[in-house]
C-alpha cells in the first residue's frame, strides 16, 4: 500500500496485558516520600515567616497593593525587582492609577508589606515614610502570637 510503504505496524511488539499495579505503586510511594520528606515551603516555595505582632487580626485590613522584601534586601513589587527610587516612583504610579478607578472600598489605597524576620527594619521604615508620603495606608504582614491554649 502506498499510505504504509515501511509496514512498521506488523513490526512492533505487542502492548504489555497489564501493568495496573505498577501505577498503584508509583502513587503509593510519591505519597509516602511527601509524608515523610515533605514540607510546606518544599510544596509552597515563597512562604515566608512573618513576624509575630500582637493585635494582628483586629487591625486587618482589604489590601489593593502589596511588596515583598526578602532577607536579602531585595523589594519585589509590582511587575519585578525595584530599588528606592524605582520603587517611589512605582508609588507614584500606581497611587494616579488607583485615583482613576471607579469603585473604591476605602478613601486610600492600602499598601501591605510582607517580609520575613531578617530583614532589617531601617528598610522597613524607609519603604513605610515612603508610601505614606505618597499617599498609601501602610500595614506590615504579621501574624497573632499563638498563646499556649491553641
Amino acid at each position: 500500500m502506498i499510505t504504509r510503504p515501511l509496514d512498521l505496524a506488523s513490526r512492533l511488539r505487542p502492548e504489555p496485558r497489564s501493568f495496573d499495579w505498577l501505577f498503584y505503586v508509583n502513587a503509593g510511594l510519591l505519597v509516602l516520600f511527601f509524608a515523610l520528606f515533605g514540607s510546606r515551603f518544599v510544596l509552597a516555595p515563597g512562604v515566608s515567616v512573618l513576624p509575630e505582632i500582637a493585635g494582628s487580626d483586629a487591625n486587618a485590613r482589604r489590601v489593593t497593593h502589596y511588596i515583598t522584601v526578602n532577607d536579602q534586601m531585595q523589594i519585589i513589587a509590582g511587575d519585578g525587582l525595584r530599588d528606592l527610587k524605582s520603587l517611589s516612583d512605582w508609588f507614584k504610579e500606581e497611587v494616579r492609577e488607583w485615583r482613576k478607578a471607579p469603585a473604591k472600598a476605602s478613601r486610600r489605597p492600602v499598601l501591605l508589606i510582607q517580609s520575613n524576620k531578617g530583614v532589617e527594619l531601617d528598610l522597613i521604615a524607609k519603604i513605610h515614610s515612603e508610601a505614606e508620603l505618597q499617599g498609601f495606608e501602610v500595614h506590615i504582614a504579621s501574624i497573632e502570637p499563638r498563646t499556649k491554649g491553641k
